[in-house]
Parts: C-alpha cells; structure tokens; sequence
C-alpha cells in the first residue's frame, strides 16, 4: 500500500513507519517536528527508496490537502497529536489545535481526495484514526474499557483526543469515508520521548536522581508494546471494517508503583549502581496529577478475535527489551536532554491550567 501517516516521527508513529516499510509498503512521512518529533528516530530507513518526509503542520488544510493530493495514498493512518496529559494541564490551547483543528484538517482533505478516486480506489480505500483508551474515563478496580463504554475524559489532552473520535466518527456517518477508529492503552517501547513514565524512570535511575511517583503509586494502567501496537493498527487498515472501533490492549494491568519497582530491578541488575543500592530506594512519592484516574484496561477481545490480534510480548520481555534500548541508544535520548527538555515536571500548578504561556 501507499501509505500516509501523520506523525511519523513521534514514538508509535516512528515505529510504525519501520513496521510498514518491513513489511513492504510505501509510507509518506508528515510531520510538524514539534517537540516531541526526531529525525533521529528515522534515521536508519530515511534512505528508504519506499521513504518520503514532509514537514507539515497538520493543522494548515492547504498544506494537507497539497500533500494527499500529490502522494495518493490507499491509506491514511492519522497518529499526529500533543499526547501527554501534564503538557495539556499547563497549555491545553496546543492540544485543541493539533488534536481538534490537525484532524478536522485531515478528515476534510481526505474526503476532498476521496470523491476524486475512481470507484475501486474508493471503496479500499481507508483513514484510520488512532486514539486512546483515556477518552472513557476513570474505572474501578474491576471492569475494562470496550468500544460501546461511554466517554468520559478527565484532562484536556483526553477531552480533546474524545473530541477528534467523535468528528473522524461522524465523517463516517455524514459523509460515507471510510474511517476506522481505534483507541489504545499505555504503550512503552523503544524511542519514546523523556517525558513519559517508564523513559522517565529509566533515565531518572541512569542518573542517580529521585525517581517521582504521583501520590501513593495506585493508579493503574494497562500496558502495550509499542511494536504489538504498530502490528494491531496494520491490521485494522488491512482488514478492519470502516465505521468500526477497535479497541488495542497488552492485557498487562500494574499500579504505578508495582510498574516503577520493576524496573528499578531490571535496572538493579543491568545497569547497577556504583555503591550497590538498589535503584528503588530513590523513589520519591510526589504530589499527584490534578484530574488523575485511578486505573485504565481495555478488552481487546474484539480485535482477536474480528482481526486475529494478539499483543507478542508479555509484561516481563517487553520491558526487559525496552530498558536494554535505553541503555544501548544513549546518544538519542541524551541529544534531547541536552536541550530544552531536562526531564522537569510538568502539570503541577493549577492556577496556571487554563492558560498558555
């Protein structure tokens, strides 16, 4: 396939660019290489006669519509979003444009592009849109997250991740393109920027620093590997049926604190420290996340059994792979903490989370 993905040089997105190029297809790259887009993470396929990069900000609808045009893709996978829940409490107005406007702007320049193909292209053709399962809200400590569970977001990043569901949605049902959507849990892996939980920690222990845990560590999520996630979405463009929701999970529920333990001993016994302390005894308990649900899981029963999808990885591989990244890759994430970004807390001050400064 011809595939266009947005975001392409984001954590899943950069995986998902490998994944499809391994698996023979051709990919056009757009992405805005804001804060949290590498090149570096692309480096080894950007030679790739199947390759093409444009930086693109998503919410320009000329420069979409410009790009879709001229590439021609059979598909569209739509990964480009501000993705993380602190950043959106200190300036929520970046989330509304990329994650609200960006995908208007794509669902309105695909559909453009859609009534231009011929009947056979138009009916394989397909835009996929790639959410989170924090759009439904908070659980107990019983239950999982299906396709049918009302919404119920809590943070600005989760409410304006509902809002780009509901509009791919409805450009279903208006319109007749044929947009998929699916809605993931937590994933990890090589490549994610410093800023989230597991990379946190990991470069937290490297550097013999306090390694912040919000509140008391209960709060529970469902963990994904990055890479199970990239053979999920192929799936659902290859195979899903448009107008559906699938939903993607690793089926690896922790509490925080259980996830963090973890990996300070996988960090005990692959990079241990000078004096011989376990990493773990700098954890440092902190004051939690305005808004914080307890606990995320998502049944992934649909896509096993429509797609025959099941995540390769276990919680035990899947982070031992993922630390041994870390600690073989040194020279990409240390080019991002020698810059602007130095693995400081964001989404603390409440006083401040309506405003973008």
């Amino acid at each position: 396939m011809r595939i266009l993905i947005t975001g392409g040089a984001g954590f899943i997105g950069s995986n998902l660019v490998r994944l499809a190029l391994s698996q023979g297809h051709h990919v056009l790259n757009l992405d805005a290489l804001t804060y949290a887009g590498n090149p570096e993470s692309l480096r080894d396929v950007e030679h790739c006669d199947r390759y093409e990069f444009r930086r693109i900000d998503i919410t320009q609808l000329s420069d979409v519509e410009n790009a879709i045009n001229e590439y021609q893709p059979n598909a569209i996978m739509h990964l480009a979003a501000e993705s993380h829940v602190d950043r959106s409490i200190d300036g929520p107005g970046q989330f509304i444009q990329t994650n609200v406007v960006g995908t208007y702007s794509l669902l309105q320049a695909s559909l453009t592009y859609w009534r231009t193909l011929s009947a056979e292209a138009a009916e394989h053709f397909r835009f996929l849109h790639v959410s989170t399962d924090e759009v439904y809200g908070s659980l107990g400590v019983t239950g999982a997250f299906t396709e049918t569970t009302p919404y119920d977001p809590h943070s600005p990043y989760s409410a304006s991740k509902a809002s780009s569901d509901h509009l791919a949605r409805s450009w279903h049902d208006t319109y007749g393109l044929p947009v998929l959507v699916s809605n993931c849990s937590n994933n990890y892996g090589p490549f994610q920027f410093p800023e989230k939980l597991i990379p946190v920690v990991i470069l937290k222990c490297l550097g013999g620093d306090d390694i912040p845990v919000y509140g008391k560590g209960e709060n529970i999520r469902d963990w994904l590997y990055v890479e199970d996630h990239c053979r999920a979405l192929l799936s659902v463009v290859d195979r899903g049926v448009p107008g559906e929701t699938y939903n993607i999970g690793g089926n690896n529920e922790r509490t925080n604190l259980e996830l963090v333990r973890m990996l300070c001993d996988l960090l005990d016994e692959l990079a241990p420290t000078e004096s011989g302390k376990s990493h773990a005894e700098k954890i440092a308990f902190v004051t939690d996340r305005p808004g914080h649900d307890l606990r995320y899981a998502i049944d992934a029963s649909k896509i096993k059994r429509e797609l025959d999808w099941r995540p390769q990885e276990d919680f035990e591989s899947g982070f031992r792979k993922t630390v041994q990244w870390y600690l073989q890759n040194r020279l990409w994430w240390g080019n991002i903490l020698s810059g602007n970004y130095q693995l400081d807390r964001l989404g603390v001050d409440r006083t401040d989370a309506a405003t973008d400064s």
